[in-house]
């Protein structure tokens, strides 16, 4: 387990969800680039079956939880009376979520959106983003854009660029490429399925990995990329997600520290 309580304050924070990408297409992706980062996706249960639920349980500390039988200390928790899974190194805080605890503690945070629950345009779409200090979302970051992480990428890299270098910083980033219409990003098929959904995770690929090498040079971070939740394409007659099947549940996982030096 990572030591986050020794973490915070010298670290920055990097969240990233791959929106609605299922475990076995995470698995199965080509990403060589990212893989450099960490040498392969953790099979983990997510706490909700949708984005909403997902990040407010993800903000309070409740990351997807390994796929194996025990109690899985967490790397950061909201304090509550009976928790059984907060550890020596958990970063433990007062506050409800973790953007706010870690603006109380010195951090910019800052939310770039992707799908409809960060897009700012609803009262409900600003629940999510509103937890932040700073959000960013423009239709061109939206599930329905070809080159999205592109314009969330840029976003990011600005985010960075004008960061004082003694300035910590809580950067959470929503990817929307993997969410449905996934078929846009690939050259033949018409309809979404696992199939697309892979090109759209390699297509992002290089992009992310451009934001985790700007990171790098600019200092130590902890990152977590997972997703939320996971994709139905027909199995047993289910499309979609906010549903309780397999496919939804299990999701990809992945932490790593970046820019500590050798």
């Amino acid at each position: 387990m990572l030591n986050v309580r020794a973490m915070i304050g010298t670290h920055d924070v990097f969240m990233i969800t791959l929106d609605s990408l299922r475990f076995d297409v995470a698995e199965k992706a080509q990403l060589p680039h990212l893989k450099k980062h960490f040498s392969a996706w953790e099979k983990r249960h997510s706490p909700a079956s949708f984005t909403y639920a997902a990040h407010h349980a993800f903000f309070s500390g409740f990351l997807p939880t390994p796929a194996r039988p025990g109690r899985h200390p967490r790397l950061f928790a909201a304090r509550f009376q009976g928790s059984e899974t907060t550890h020596p190194e958990t970063f433990v805080f007062e506050e409800a979520t973790l953007p706010e605890a870690l603006a109380a503690r010195g951090y910019r945070t800052v939310c770039i959106g992707g799908v409809g629950f960060f897009n700012q345009e609803t009262p409900l779409g600003q629940v999510l983003p509103g937890l932040f200090q700073e959000s960013h979302w423009s239709r061109d970051m939206g599930v329905t854009r070809r080159h999205s992480t592109q314009a969330q990428i840029r976003v990011a890299l600005n985010v960075l660029r004008e960061q004082p270098a003694d300035q910590r910083l809580f950067l959470f980033l929503n990817l929307s490429a993997t969410h449905r219409p996934t078929h846009i990003f690939h050259p033949e098929l018409q309809q979404d399925s696992a199939e697309t959904q892979q090109a759209a995770l390699e297509q992002a690929e290089n992009h992310l990995v451009e934001l985790l090498e700007a990171q790098d040079a600019r200092g130590p971070a902890l990152v977590i990329i997972t997703s939320d939740h996971g994709e139905a394409f027909g199995e047993e007659g289910f499309h979609g997600h906010r549903l309780g099947h397999e496919v939804v549940w299990t999701v990809p996982y992945a932490e790593c520290v970046i820019g500590a030096g050798p």
